[in-house]
């Protein structure tokens, strides 16, 4: 893998990087200054639109114009062109130092996303969770006693679901009943060791998951059976997501973050806050859809 270039932001927490192969765009969000960022391949340009809450992480719809949304206190639809929001669930709506974090639509359409303790004074001992939005409006909540959700993925056939809790630097790996909510057979995929944890994760036409590893410097692939195929060093402490991307999907773009580090560690990493491109010889997969109608409202 190469780095071949960077965009060229100033994202103080990005994250959840997203590839519209119809638009040949690349989505990402600030979280900490409520902004959705896009990018687009042709005219390398990137721009931003502000958001009504810090945006946790979001996925495409079945409608270009659409995007869904895990915002701090919940899920929504949003319109990047006209700034709409339009609320589907709001679980976190009182703020209790709770806030909803990385998210991603699974292989049947379905969006998921978790939540992550942010204050534990204000928590006062709740903990996060995940939760499952179907295209029908349906919330589920599905694991619970999270620190802070991240690293979700589905291989192709959507049978095996990854998900991490970055708090216990953990990566687990769940049997998915495609197209359900039915998780099962939780084990222990990675672990990860003291002073790196892993955040967001996706998978490649192989079937192996990558994963970004805040504190880590690097990216990670894994095999299926949770051993490392290889690992990518990076020129920032604190990756956050990736995702392939690209006409060819053969390029991962990684968001990073500054966030807490000091002024000589910034001087340090200059590269801190942008999102980086990889040239790889892996592919990915195209992102699923969130299928709503016409009129952006859930079917």
């Amino acid at each position: 893998m190469t780095l071949t270039g960077t965009i060229d932001v100033d994202c103080t927490l990005g994250e959840g990087p997203v590839w519209d192969d119809r638009l040949h765009r690349l989505w990402w969000t600030d979280i900490q200054e409520s902004r959705l960022y896009f990018w687009d391949w042709q005219d390398r340009k990137a721009s931003w639109v502000a958001v009504p809450e810090r945006l946790g992480s979001l996925g495409l719809t079945s409608d270009s114009e659409w995007l869904i949304c895990a915002f701090a206190s919940g899920f929504a639809l949003f319109h990047p062109g006209r700034g709409e929001t339009r609320w589907l669930a709001r679980p976190e709506r009182t703020y209790r130092g709770i806030r909803f974090n990385d998210g991603r639509v699974d292989r049947s359409g379905n969006f998921w996303s978790g939540t992550m303790v942010e204050d534990s004074g204000l928590a006062g001992g709740a903990e996060g969770a995940l939760y499952r939005l179907s295209p029908a409006g349906d919330m589920q909540s599905l694991v619970d006693r999270i620190g802070i959700s991240n690293g979700l993925a589905w291989s192709a056939d959507g049978k095996t679901q990854w998900f991490a809790d970055s708090s216990c630097r953990t990566i687990w790996r769940f049997n998915h009943e495609a197209g359900s909510a039915r998780l099962t057979d939780r084990q222990n995929f990675a672990e990860l060791p003291e002073g790196r944890a892993p955040d967001g994760s996706e998978v490649d036409a192989a079937g192996c998951l990558w994963n970004a590893e805040w504190g880590g410097s690097q990216v990670v692939r894994y095999r299926d059976d949770g051993t490392v195929d290889c690992k990518f060093d990076l020129p920032v402490s604190q990756p956050t997501c990736l995702a392939f991307g690209g006409p060819d999907l053969d390029h991962i773009f990684v968001t990073t973050a500054h966030e807490g580090l000091d002024p000589a560690r910034r001087e340090a990493e200059p590269l801190a806050g942008k999102v980086l491109i990889l040239r790889t010889g892996h592919v990915g997969l195209l992102s699923p859809k969130f299928p709503i109608e016409n009129e952006g409202k859930p079917q």
